[in-house]
């Protein structure tokens, strides 16, 4: 069966598809910056100095996190026959890539986590504690607290 739009609607449609900042990310990395910001824990969104731009990067950790939407990253292989040629290549060709990826940043000594977006939607809590364990102690936590005698500043 052919495509129901024309190819310039089509291409203007796929346009409108966000690769970052998607709904749900954003809502996930609230309650991620609620839960690890107080502990110590600092993130990059994004972050361009390692291969494949993890959506979370915990860079003093090696910690990469990618947030994968569930269809373009192929987390539904049981729909993939059913698709296009194209589309099931292009879409393998994402799950290909994800794999160097991983790879590639293990190589250099970072530790990679991969969620679906269906599994941080149902159950954030647990993607959180799962990044958490993966995490090493934050340097902010485990030291003592700064003296204010370096700014002026006396205790009473």
């Amino acid at each position: 069966m052919g495509d129901i739009l024309s190819k310039k609607e089509r291409s203007r449609l796929m346009s409108l598809i966000k690769s970052r900042d998607t709904a749900f990310e954003l809502k996930f990395l609230d309650l991620l910056s609620a839960a690890l910001y107080p502990k110590g824990y600092r993130y990059r969104k994004h972050y361009r100095g390692v291969e494949g731009k993890p959506d979370i990067a915990f860079v003093k950790q090696k910690v990469a996190v990618f947030l994968d939407s569930d269809f373009w990253h192929g987390r539904n292989h049981s729909r993939l026959p059913k698709l296009k040629s194209f589309w099931r290549k292009k879409i393998e060709r994402n799950m290909e890539r994800d794999r160097q990826v991983n790879r590639s940043l293990r190589r250099k000594g970072w530790i990679v986590l991969r969620f679906g977006a269906k599994d941080v939607e149902k159950n954030p809590a647990r993607v959180i504690r799962e990044i958490e364990g993966n995490l090493k102690p934050s340097h902010f936590l485990s030291s003592s607290p700064p003296s204010l005698a370096h700014h002026g500043l006396r205790t009473l």
